[in-house]
Order: C-alpha cells, then sequence, then structure tokens
C-alpha cells in the first residue's frame, strides 16, 4: 500500500480549490470569511466512502456535525446518503430540516438534557451514546427501548490533538454499564471510541484498536451481542504535513479494523474533520505589523480573525494552519501571529513561529487554508464586539 499519494497531497489547497480561490480573487471582504466549495465536500465523501466501504457492507459515515453545521454541507451530505452524529438538540434539528431521515442520526454526545433525550426519541431517533449509570437512567425514562453504545476512554497519543478524559468510561466499567443498559430496559448494542483528533497516520490507530478489541471480545464472551462499533473521528486533514489519500487512509484502517474484530455487522464512521476541512479557506486582513523593540528578533503580525473569531483549533498550537498572500514569492521571515481582541490570550503561533513574507503590511489580504472544519462552528457571537465569522458556501 503506497502510504502517501503525492498527486493528492495539498491537491484541495491547489488545484482543486480553484473555485476557492477565484471566488476570493474576485471579490471584496470586509471582514474575516470562509469559503467553503459545496462540490468538495461532495468529492471527499466519495472518497471516504470508497475506503470504509460505506456501499459495500464497510462502516456507514455519520458526519460529525459539530465540525461545521453549514445547511448546505448537510443538505450535500443528505443528498450523497450520509447520516450524521449529532452533538445537540440544535443539530438534530438542523439536520431534519435539511431532509435527513431520523434513523440516519445518532445522538453522540453522552451528555444530554433529558428533555433533548424526549425530543431525539419522539423524532424518531433511537441510538444514543453514554458513559456512566446516570446518562443510562436518563435514556431509559426519556427513550425506553432505545439502542445505546457506550464510549470508552482510551489512549490516544499518537493524535496532534489527544482528547481528554470527558468523555468515556474506564475500560473496566464497559460490562457493568452494559449490564446496567440492560437491566434498564434499553437495548446495549455496541462501544464507541475516539482515537483523537488529526491522527495523521491509519498505522496510529493501532494502539487504540488493540485496547477496544480486547473489550469487545470480553463482552462478546460475557454473553453480550454487540453488533456496532463506533470508530469515532480522526480522519486527518493536511494541514502542509503529508497525509495519506482520503480512501487509502479509512482503507488501511478498515483492514486494521477486521483483523482485530472480524465481521461486525455495523460499523460507524464519524469524520469531521476529515471530511470539510480541506473544503474551506478563510479570506482575512493583516491590521498590523510591529515589533515590540527595535531588537526584536521577531515581528508581530497581527490578523483581523483570532481564536475568538474562528481560529480557536490553534489553542497550544495544535492545528498548524497554512498561509497565503500576494508576497509569497518575496524574502520571508518568522513572526507571532495573534488576532485582533482586547485578550492576551488572543495569540495563536508564539512557541513555533510562522514564516510569513517579511514585506507584509497592514491591510495586505492573507488566506488560510484548510478551514473548512471547527472555524465557524468555534466563532464567538460577539467577543470584543467582533461579529461572528462570515460564511460563503458556493
Amino acid at each position: 500500500m503506497n502510504a502517501y499519494v503525492t498527486d493528492f497531497v495539498g491537491a484541495v489547497a491547489d488545484a482543486r480549490a480553484r473555485n476557492i480561490d477565484a471566488f476570493i480573487a474576485a471579490n471584496t471582504f470586509d471582514r474575516p470569511t470562509l469559503v467553503i466549495d459545496s462540490a468538495l465536500v461532495a468529492e471527499q465523501y466519495d472518497a471516504l466512502a470508497r475506503g470504509l466501504g460505506t456501499d459495500n457492507g464497510g462502516a456507514r459515515i455519520h458526519y460529525a456535525v459539530k465540525a461545521n453545521p453549514a445547511r448546505e454541507i448537510i443538505e450535500v451530505l443528505v443528498g450523497k446518503g450520509s447520516h450524521f452524529d449529532a452533538a445537540s438538540r440544535g443539530e438534530i434539528e438542523l439536520c431534519l430540516s435539511q431532509g435527513a431521515a431520523p434513523e440516519h442520526i445518532s445522538f453522540g454526545n453522552t451528555v444530554k438534557r433529558p428533555s433533548d433525550i424526549a425530543f431525539a426519541f419522539n423524532a424518531g431517533i433511537d441510538l444514543f451514546a453514554a458513559d456512566a449509570e446516570e446518562e443510562l437512567a436518563k435514556i431509559a425514562e426519556h427513550a425506553p427501548g432505545a439502542r445505546v453504545y457506550i464510549r470508552v476512554i482510551v489512549e490516544n497519543s499518537e493524535a496532534d490533538w489527544p482528547l481528554s478524559r470527558k468523555f468515556g468510561c474506564a475500560t473496566t466499567h464497559v460490562l457493568s454499564l452494559l449490564g446496567h443498559a440492560r437491566d434498564l430496559g434499553l437495548r446495549p448494542v455496541g462501544l464507541s471510541f475516539h482515537v483523537g483528533s488529526q491522527t495523521k497516520r491509519a498505522a496510529m490507530w493501532t494502539g487504540t484498536l488493540d485496547q477496544v478489541a480486547a473489550i469487545w471480545h470480553a463482552a462478546l464472551d460475557a454473553g453480550f451481542g454487540l453488533t456496532l462499533l463506533n470508530i469515532g473521528g480522526g480522519f486527518p486533514a493536511f494541514y502542509g504535513e503529508e497525509i495519506e489519500h482520503p480512501t487509502t487512509y479509512a482503507a488501511a484502517v478498515m483492514e486494521l479494523i477486521r483483523a482485530r474484530f472480524g465481521e461486525v455487522p455495523e460499523i460507524m464512521a464519524e469524520p469531521g474533520r476529515g471530511m470539510v476541512a480541506e473544503t474551506g479557506k478563510i479570506v482575512a486582513e493583516v491590521l498590523l505589523v510591529s515589533k515590540k523593540s527595535p531588537d526584536d528578533l521577531h515581528r508581530w503580525v497581527y490578523l483581523d480573525i483570532g481564536k475568538f473569531s474562528g481560529l480557536a483549533e490553534t489553542m497550544d498550537e495544535a492545528i498548524r494552519y497554512q498561509f497565503q498572500t500576494a508576497r509569497d514569492h518575496e524574502e520571508t521571515g518568522a513572526c507571532i501571529l495573534a488576532g485582533p481582541s482586547c485578550d492576551s490570550a488572543d495569540v495563536l503561533y508564539e512557541n513555533r513561529p510562522v514564516q510569513l513574507p517579511v514585506g507584509l503590511k497592514a491591510g495586505d489580504r492573507i488566506v488560510i487554508r484548510a478551514c473548512g472544519a471547527y472555524t465557524s462552528s468555534y466563532s464567538s457571537v460577539g467577543f470584543n464586539g467582533f461579529p461572528p465569522l462570515d460564511v460563503v458556501v458556493l
């Protein structure tokens, strides 16, 4: 298997993003704007579906709506036959409004309001995530007889953005929760986990899958008729480092799963970043270029977008965005990048400065690549009086 498909890596940021680049070049923007190409969303769905074997009894795609809840994206994915991972009543209502069938929606948040559970169940949704006794009790009361899967805490240190212990239960607690769900009249059908966000190579799933497979087989041996494995997200996007083609990557993950789990009747995959990140770019503006002193080693470049207006994933410099300007042919130098807000935390890259043209100045346009995921959905409503990130879907 070819680990890196060089004719794809960076392609969305270049040739396949021509519609986005043409739109940005032809328009002026008075505030930061995310431009999405819905045709690229459809292409990315097809690429992932081929690798996952979606149309041939493999894994079903449940798009993680939180990555980008633009109505146009949901509409495209409904048309492709996608299923959806919803984190809230609002996301459920969004998917239903765009034509998603309730049986194609799972309520994947392990922390839910009882009224939202009841709403989802009454709307026809019968698949819920849980990781605690009290959550199972809420589901049993407000969605009696529903199917549930238990979220498991796993080690995912190889991801660029490993997840915390907020979601999931300890591996030693899984069998107890499965039994509790059964005692409450629910149908404990499976397990779920998340390998960690931006897991760049399929081989990095190996350790996590080994952990979950051990629990899976222990549950089967204990008499639980598990039929569903939710493998979560973790599918990567291109941020400058080579990654596997989405079809190659997804196929390799499925090979690892089959080797450890055998034939599972129902496999769910929940790509978010891997579905939409590379389908969008943010057009922004340089507001200020300065130095803290004449002998400062680095320039400070301030943009009209920051952590609170769409670039929250620069927290701890976890996601390293790429930038393009009209001056990219000029000499570059290291600089610290910051946002516009009156908050000292609004610094994007300081520990590892970014290379930007030395001639960059206030008023210059700067385009941020691969911003289709976790930007508009993270943008604050009006921190410091700045409006939410504008979104245009082509």
